[in-house]
């Protein structure tokens, strides 16, 4: 009998919402949130509007608060988040439905728009794998863009076939909680949109 594999989104799936924002909270503390999102905030609205694509909304804000930080220091400060602010957002129910894979002896991966650096060190303490948005480094410093594509939409089921050989599997999971998880739900045997 072939094994199962289950694929999860993060943000607003297992996790209670978007944790960008809250990994520049973390990092950079309320003033300088609040501050940074009233400044970018027209490049917000272009992208609500679909006027910039989501990659480059994100690359705004991420070069705003990020760009030359050492990738060092910025990993560590990613792991205390991981240690210290994350648990408290993480949805129970996602968290049982985690652990009833494992349980079953399940494959688990994370699938997340999100960068890996920043939900990565949860998902290894947890067991389980993790596919995310991967940021360019130069010079051991964050430059506040993305290399290659923002994994979302079609890129979760492109980096799932990328590092996944689908058919050694038998039924396939996958959660998601918006527009961007539905070509992974539609890839899967069971597709569960917005179960938590």
């Amino acid at each position: 009998m072939k094994p199962a594999i289950a694929f999860f989104d993060f943000d607003g799936t297992i996790t209670q919402r978007d944790t960008l924002f809250e990994i520049i909270r973390f990092q950079k503390g309320d003033a300088a949130l609040y501050a940074g999102l009233a400044f970018l905030a027209p490049a917000l609205v272009m992208m609500k509007c679909k006027l910039i694509s989501k990659q480059k909304g994100k690359e705004i804000v991420l070069r705003h608060f990020f760009k030359d930080m050492p990738i060092e220091e910025f990993r560590d400060k990613c792991a205390a988040f991981c240690r210290e602010a994350l648990p408290k957002m993480i949805r129970e129910n996602a968290q049982q439905e985690i652990q009833q894979h494992l349980r079953k002896g399940n494959r688990v991966v994370v699938v997340t728009a999100s960068a890996q650096e920043w939900v990565k060190p949860w998902a290894e303490c947890m067991g389980i794998e993790c596919i995310g948005t991967q940021l360019e480094i130069i010079d051991a410093k964050v430059t506040g863009r993305i290399q290659g594509i923002n994994c979302n939409g079609e890129e979760k089921v492109r980096r799932i076939r990328q590092q996944y050989d689908l058919p050694a599997y038998g039924d396939i999971y996958a959660y998601g909680d918006t527009s961007g998880d539905k070509p992974m739900l539609q890839m899967a045997t069971f597709g569960y949109f917005r179960k938590f």
